[in-house]
């Protein structure tokens, strides 16, 4: 069409017409500001392999979340201002945003298994101890090592084969324990069975690597949210990152109402209950609490936020691994603590030890001074009878149990507790 224009534009016998048809029908500039403008790019949030921990695979968590974080369907929460700046590396743990459906989203905790300074020091300690180098493939030193060649030629996961981690979890553990590892196993395709048949050998690698670092993730695997366990959900990992759902650290309810105190305290207690008798007959005993193990979801229900330090005793078969059998170590014994660490026997673990470092540690800070002058007193001593209680198991029941009855009527019926609300106004358990 300009074409045609320009063509009868040139026999117009007035020079001044022909040059304001030609500047109006055949200038190119013209013609590009009246056709729509081209969409801009959008933006990037590049960020290197690096900082999630992939360029360490396969010594590192897994990859099954991957996918959402390069396409942006899992965002730190400094990606959602102008700048896009990652966060620190430095930093243990972030928050941040999941969607599905990218109209919705929800919070998410992003953590590391370890500091990032632990993991590089772990790192520079495989290859000076077994490649005798500042720097190497930690795949290609960590395959070469006994515990790997083992775990390569086995059919299933035996005691034998995790001798000697740091784990708490894996401390005494039993036949029926570590078929539950194998079984659930997420960062593999579903096989539903105790062989370790449908693990690759990259995939013996990562979860050997984990158990070796930090077993939180396979705590949350393997007892999962959906079946009522006291845990976050776990929705995935990529590299050295993994991804549950966001709670809040009861440390920032230290300064909470009344109420809400006595509210997180009866769970507390009761989480604690339900980790010592439970329908699989398992033990769960912590080695460590502090502000950070237990966490609030959003609907003011508590839950184990950081399960690391948490041990397991099989009561259905026992332990599997002696005493004796426990002082092996290996580079994989010595990733995230000292190799001359004693262990705890398992033979001295007893149900009482979780309450009394609950009773030392977190209820007097959750419940200090919170109450009128003659309950706080009574409070006090109650925690104060658990926390000496060691030497006497049927001391600390009662003083455990006599608190949750003081506790009982001070918490309160109403939509700020969204975890039991209406459900409490029709039961006599609240």
């Amino acid at each position: 069409m300009g074409r045609w224009i320009c063509c009868l534009c040139s026999r117009v016998a007035d020079p001044l017409m022909l040059l304001l048809v030609l500047a109006l029908s055949c200038n190119p500039s013209t013609a590009a500001t009246a056709s729509p403008t081209a969409p801009q790019a959008k933006p990037s949030y590049s960020f290197g392999r690096t900082f999630l921990g992939l360029d360490k695979c396969n010594a590192c968590i897994g990859t099954s979340i991957c996918k959402k974080f390069f396409k942006e369907e899992i965002r730190f929460d400094t990606w959602l201002s102008s700048h896009l700046k990652l966060p620190p590396s430095y930093l243990l743990s972030y928050s941040g945003n999941y969607t599905d459906d990218a109209k919705s989203w929800r919070l998410v905790d992003i953590t590391r298994l370890t500091s990032k300074y632990q993991h590089d020091r772990a790192d520079k300690r495989i290859c000076t101890s077994l490649l005798k180098t500042k720097t190497c493939s930690l795949e290609r030193a960590l395959r070469r090592t006994h515990r790997f060649q083992k775990w390569l030629r086995a059919k299933r996961l035996t005691p034998d084969l995790v001798q000697g981690l740091s784990s708490p979890m894996l401390r005494c553990p039993s036949q029926r324990l570590l078929d539950r590892i194998v079984r659930r196993y997420a960062e593999v395709p579903d096989a539903g069975s105790i062989y370790m048949d449908h693990l690759t050998d990259r995939d013996k690698l990562r979860l050997l690597y984990t158990l070796s670092v930090n077993s939180h993730p396979i705590l949350l695997q393997i007892f999962p949210d959906v079946e009522g366990w006291p845990f976050p959900r776990y929705l995935g990992s990529c590299g050295r990152m993994v991804v549950s759902a966001s709670t809040r650290p009861l440390r920032d309810f230290y300064d909470a109402d009344p109420e809400v105190a006595a509210d997180l305290a009866l769970q507390l207690l009761a989480v604690l209950r339900s980790m010592g008798t439970n329908d699989l007959n398992y033990f769960f005993y912590f080695t460590h609490v502090d502000a950070g193990t237990f966490g609030v979801f959003s609907n003011g229900h508590l839950f184990i936020r950081d399960a690391s330090m948490l041990g397991i005793i099989d009561k259905e078969e026992g332990s599997q691994l002696i005493d004796g059998q426990q002082e092996y170590k290996d580079i994989f014994s010595c990733l995230t603590v000292d190799c001359q660490s004693e262990y705890v026997s398992c033979n001295s673990i007893r149900e009482k030890h979780s309450l009394v470092m609950v009773c030392q540690e977190l209820l007097p800070k959750l419940l200090k001074g919170k109450f009128l002058r003659p309950v706080q007193e009574k409070i006090d001593s109650f925690l104060q009878n658990c926390a000496n209680g060691l030497a006497d198991d049927q001391g600390v029941n009662e003083a455990v149990a006599k608190l949750a009855e003081l506790l009982k009527p001070l918490r309160s019926c109403n939509s700020r507790f969204a975890y039991r609300y209406p459900d409490c106004k029709y039961s006599d358990k609240y």
